[in-house]
């Protein structure tokens, strides 16, 4: 079949909801569908295009939202659509366009929209009278774990409407994350200690994804090296908050523990996480609905923690513990409670968490689950 996808972000723009894309097109399009993904074209110029693009130019945007007049002609293309949701300026055009269509429209809700100030009352706004509208003419709502459905602002029309509902996580490649002795190469270019542990962050810096919690976790480094325990840790990631961060971190005495080492290759991003003896996403709000970078983690034997949220906590536990969010002295309790399991009990711990990655997360069992969602509405037009 031929499958249109349409996501607010696509990679080379480093975030969770493009980055599934990628992969959910990529799997598809191993089963023999033609995919494209629309997304909008960015003000910068990409030096590599990448695989599945259809990038439209927006009439208007604003931050990651983009007004796409001119998507639905394109829509007509394809025998079925899929709409990543939350897309402002977007979402609403696509579902003027289902009504005046017989094709399917699949949609997976990813997430919650959280801002403070008058950007945060919009988004309010915008729940409580427009996503109705736009899950009302969706033929199936996927989404990525009931837990998560029963807490975010669509709960009630999920609870209204179960039927049209179905879980599906996210997944993840687990030939290119995978359990790797650390990299010598890269422990030399930041210059770590292979014999101190090593915590990791992965995610964007810009203000978009300000709910990542990195105040948070350098709180919670600022403890943990008060009670004299040694670790270094690497952020990854960049945006228009990462200088502020690394301010940050100087200014609470973490000069020597904390690399701010900025954007990484897809490329090299797998080896990077190999570096890693613990990986933590301190997130502090429903805008974090799974966490991507979790699976990536835990595909390359690298156990979790992260903030007890809906849909985050049940990744989450599958790969290690959770911790309540906003709370930096018990995620540094947790941090060293991990650090310090035997080399035993770690060497388990990892095989484990690589093991479970493997039966419950890998891409090509969830992209056929995601084929026989498709099917089962094309036969319905």
């Amino acid at each position: 079949m031929k499958i249109g996808q349409i996501v607010s972000t696509y990679p080379p723009y480093y975030g969770g909801m493009g980055n599934v894309v990628f992969q959910t097109a990529s799997e598809l399009a191993r089963q023999g569908h033609e995919v494209e993904v629309l997304t909008p074209q960015y003000k910068e110029p990409i030096k590599k295009e990448v695989e599945f693009a259809r990038r439209l130019r927006p009439s208007l945007r604003y931050g990651n939202a983009a007004r796409l007049g001119n998507i639905a002609k394109h829509l007509d293309e394809f025998d079925l659509v899929h709409l990543h949701y939350p897309f402002f300026g977007t979402a609403n055009i696509v579902r003027r366009w289902k009504k005046k269509t017989n094709k399917p429209l699949v949609l997976t809700y990813h997430m919650d929209t959280r801002a403070p100030g008058w950007k945060g009352l919009i988004f309010k706004m915008y729940a409580k009278f427009w996503m109705p509208k736009i899950l009302e003419v969706a033929d199936k709502i996927i989404v990525s774990s009931f837990d998560y459905a029963n807490a975010c602002d669509a709960s009630e029309i999920y609870k209204e409407n179960k039927e049209k509902w179905t879980e599906l996580p996210f997944g993840i490649d687990t030939n290119r994350f995978q359990a790797r002795n650390k990299p010598e190469a890269l422990l030399k270019r930041y210059g770590l200690n292979p014999d101190i542990p090593t915590i990791l962050f992965v995610g964007a810096m810009d203000r978009a994804h300000y709910f990542k919690g990195i105040p948070d976790l350098l709180k919670a480094l600022t403890i943990t090296k008060q009670k004299d325990f040694n670790f270094q840790c690497i952020f990854i990631g960049d945006g228009e908050l990462k200088n502020n961060y690394e301010m940050k971190a100087r200014g609470l005495g973490l000069s020597k523990e904390v690399r701010f080492i900025g954007f990484v290759t897809d490329e090299e991003l797998p080896y990077h996480y190999n570096l890693a003896d613990l990986f933590v996403l301190p997130s502090t709000s429903a805008n974090e609905a799974f966490g991507m970078v979790l699976l990536e983690a835990m595909a390359s034997s690298v156990p979790v923690i992260a903030s007890d949220l809906p849909g985050v906590r049940q990744v989450a536990q599958d790969g290690g513990i959770t911790v309540p969010y906003k709370k930096p002295l018990l995620l540094s309790d947790e941090i060293i409670i991990f650090l310090n399991y035997s080399v035993q009990e770690m060497k388990e711990f990892k095989r484990n968490v690589r093991i479970i990655t493997e039966k419950k997360y890998a891409w090509p069992q969830i992209a056929i689950n995601l084929e026989k969602i498709y099917n089962s509405l094309l036969t319905k037009y």
